[in-house]
């Protein structure tokens, strides 16, 4: 592994030179800073890249594309920085930081927005709120949109509208030979296929370009029910999201009652299984859409209200601050078994702390009339996509959250399809990375070989080239 070095003679290989390519601020270990520039979402993570270049426009991308390919040297690329592994940041290499590219441009007639690589969730439902606009994102409103996407982007309007994968109607990428490309149906088909899914394996996507739906208040629903409940929830919300009206979105959780004030302060702390509901129809029918909630059981509490959707988007953001320690696995459930309630029913209950929780995320509806070959994102026949996840503080933690993850993932394997949403792996699940893909991973090692045979982008969940 090469390093940065001043006195690296050969090629385009030194820092003057890369301070000279680029228009962009170039952070490195000697500068002021630099601790804050390489930080990433993730707590445990803690490398020291080489450079970091805070990409300005796609001129600095293109200039940091060339630099690591001709030098040798390790790439990551950095969105909102929330990959669980930390992929966006990596030791002795280069870090391409897109989140100076924040900007959002929206086109209200015709329904469309263009978000810079950089941008965040929270970015992109402010700009399209203002207009009565939304498209499919995710459920924490500080991730990056484009880590999101190009895992495929499950959350709360999936069974409305599809993933965010579905909504995209064109990307501006950077590949590995320095080229500016458009993808889309008609400009690079095969590299916009392997775009949506198939994470950050083909390029540095610059620009995304949304379809928007209307979608403006949101009527949330937040039951709370005590945890002699929780099979009925689950046994209720696996035959309720087969038929559910798709402007429903939901879904079952696990969850340490924090500081709410709808919540008894006496039960603050308590472990408890909740429903998140919206209801994304007629603000008026939304007290109604909700009646099944409480019909379930009683609640130890309930809040229900019209909401902007970007609020609901940014709901669980407190649990989950910059620099919080977290470890995650998923996978995808076709079937939700008797079997498998039984796993959540052991090990659910025993969440660590409030930032730890299992949901099971519904991805039928819209999302599940897309064909499991038309993009990357092959599982289109599950139903769900469980997520388990940890967020701690103290290092001294460690072990108890990421063993609480793992004996609750490991007990849920028999009971889950082979592969899981790609945006829920941790670096220890390279392994699955083709059961992950499913049909789809050969293609994709295909887009692969043309776009980037020498695995530049290689610092991900990776779909290696067939040379490799």
């Amino acid at each position: 592994m090469r390093q940065l070095s001043q006195s690296d003679a050969g090629g385009m290989t030194t820092i003057n030179q890369l301070h000279e390519s680029v228009r962009a601020r170039v952070v490195t270990p000697e500068d002021s800073g630099y601790d804050e520039a390489r930080a990433v979402w993730n707590g445990m993570i803690d490398r020291r890249p080489a450079a970091i270049v805070q990409a300005a426009e796609v001129g600095d991308v293109v200039a940091a594309v060339n630099f690591c390919r001709e030098s040798g040297l390790p790439l990551a690329v950095r969105g909102g920085g929330h990959s669980a592994p930390g992929f966006g940041t990596i030791d002795d290499g280069l870090v391409i930081d897109l989140s100076p590219m924040r900007s959002v441009e929206v086109d209200p007639t015709a329904r469309t927005a263009g978000a810079g690589g950089g941008a965040t969730l929270g970015d992109l439902n402010e700009a399209t709120h203002k207009h009565g606009l939304a498209t499919p994102g995710g459920i924490v409103s500080t991730t990056g949109v484009g880590g999101l996407t190009l895992g495929g982007g499950i959350g709360y309007l999936t069974r409305g509208f599809g993933l965010s994968i579905d909504n995209l109607r064109s990307a501006e990428v950077v590949t590995a030979d320095g080229q500016v490309r458009r993808a889309s149906e008609s400009e690079n088909p095969d590299l916009f296929w392997a775009l949506r899914g198939g994470s950050g394996n083909f390029g540095v996507v610059t620009t995304f370009e949304f379809d928007l739906h209307p979608v403006d208040e949101v009527v949330v629903g937040l039951f709370f029910y005590e945890l002699e409940h929780v099979g009925d929830l689950l046994r209720f919300f696996r035959t309720w999201v087969q038929e559910a009206d798709e402007r429903y979105g939901a879904f079952p959780a696990f969850q340490v009652a924090p500081p709410l004030p709808f919540l008894p302060e006496e039960r603050h702390g308590d472990t408890f299984c909740a429903a998140v509901v919206h209801w994304s129809g007629p603000v008026e029918e939304g007290e109604a859409a909700m009646q099944p909630f409480r019909d379930l059981a009683p609640r130890v509490g309930e809040m229900v209200s019209p909401m902007p959707y970007p609020w609901l988007n940014s709901a669980f953001d407190d649990l989950f601050p910059r620099g919080v320690r977290s470890y995650w696995k998923g996978n995808y459930v076709t079937e939700l078994t008797d079997e498998a309630i039984e796993v959540h029913l052991a090990h659910g209950p025993k969440a660590p702390n409030a930032s730890s929780t299992m949901h099971l995320y519904p991805i039928n509806g819209a999302a599940s009339r897309v064909g499991a070959t038309d993009t990357a994102f092959s599982y289109r026949h599950a139903t769900f996509s469980t997520v388990i996840v940890s967020a701690w503080t103290d290092p001294a933690d460690d072990a108890a959250n990421i063993g609480w993850v793992r004996e609750y993932a490991e007990a849920l394997t028999p009971h889950s399809e082979a592969g899981g949403y790609v945006n829920f792996m941790s670096e220890d699940d390279q392994g699955r990375v083709s059961n992950n893909y499913g049909s789809n991973f050969a293609r994709l090692r295909e887009v692969k070989d043309e776009y980037d045979p020498g695995n530049l982008f290689g610092h991900n969940q990776n779909v290696p080239p067939r040379g490799a």
